[in-house]
């Protein structure tokens, strides 16, 4: 399978590209930023904000999928969020369209249910409630996405990622965490999973705390092999630690991101 990998510059992108290519799939690089060095693959430095540099980079050779990581992965204001995670996606979805490209991975977040209290284990069908203008943006891209399954007929799925690290390294990773081996089984089920039509996963790891269901994820072919709580001796607790446990988006549905929506002069 030829997969354009956007972001494929940055921490997941760069563990993906090389899991993608050790599974036999052709990757496609796409970033605003030139490829990282040693990185031999087709390369394209493109915002993907603007529709028609990413048309032109699907004109450049036939694809079968896109994954889609491009995005600024923190907070930004209301339109700096949906311009990173909307834009971005209608981008593509209209290039895939114009091309015929018929699947696309999206790597959401957790943080669009990341306002949800922590209580019950967390499926995908909660009712979205984003803890942040980033959670916005992700749920919004959502909509995107399955307006585009129901209208053209592409296959999409959306991972709604935890915490993308090497190792947990809090409390709150024990439920959250997602292994980088764990983050490529997740991608290449998504990109071969028969069609899913619109779907939504949890990207994280087999946790033994798990807060988010892993069922959708292992319906659509995701099987988990890591467990944060291997790490559990080495995490020393924090003062933190019950604060960011009160919901599931952790520190991001805390005060400190409280801000307007819309910049001012």
């Amino acid at each position: 399978m030829r997969v354009l990998v956007t972001g494929a510059a940055g921490s997941i992108g760069q563990v993906v590209t090389a899991g993608l290519e050790a599974l036999g799939h052709e990757v496609v690089g796409l970033d605003l930023a030139p490829a990282p060095e040693g990185v031999d693959l087709a390369w394209h430095v493109v915002d993907c904000t603007d529709p028609d540099a990413v048309d032109e980079a699907f004109e450049a050779q036939p694809l079968d999928a896109v994954v889609h990581l491009a995005g600024y992965p923190d907070e930004l204001d209301l339109p700096g969020s949906l311009a990173s995670h909307v834009i971005t996606t209608a981008a593509l979805l209209d290039a895939m369209v114009a091309h015929r490209v018929g699947r696309i991975v999206y790597a959401s977040s957790n943080h669009a249910v990341g306002r949800t209290p922590r209580r019950d284990l967390v499926g995908t069908d909660a009712r979205p409630r984003p803890d942040t203008f980033y959670g916005v943006g992700k749920v919004a891209a959502e909509a995107v996405l399955s307006l585009y399954a129901d209208r053209y007929g592409i296959d999409a799925v959306a991972c709604r990622i935890g915490s993308f690290l090497p190792r947990p390294e809090a409390v709150r990773n024990l439920s959250t965490w997602l292994s980088h081996d764990d983050c490529v089984r997740m991608v290449e089920a998504a990109l071969t999973t028969p069609a899913p039509g619109f779907a939504v996963l949890y990207g994280i790891s087999a946790n033994t705390d798990a807060w988010w269901d892993l069922e959708p994820g292992r319906a659509l072919g995701y099987q988990p092999q890591d467990d944060a709580a291997s790490y559990a001796d080495d995490i020393a607790p924090r003062p933190e630690d019950e604060a960011e446990a009160a919901h599931v988006g952790g520190p991001f549905a805390g005060e400190a991101f409280y801000r307007p929506a819309l910049p001012r002069a």
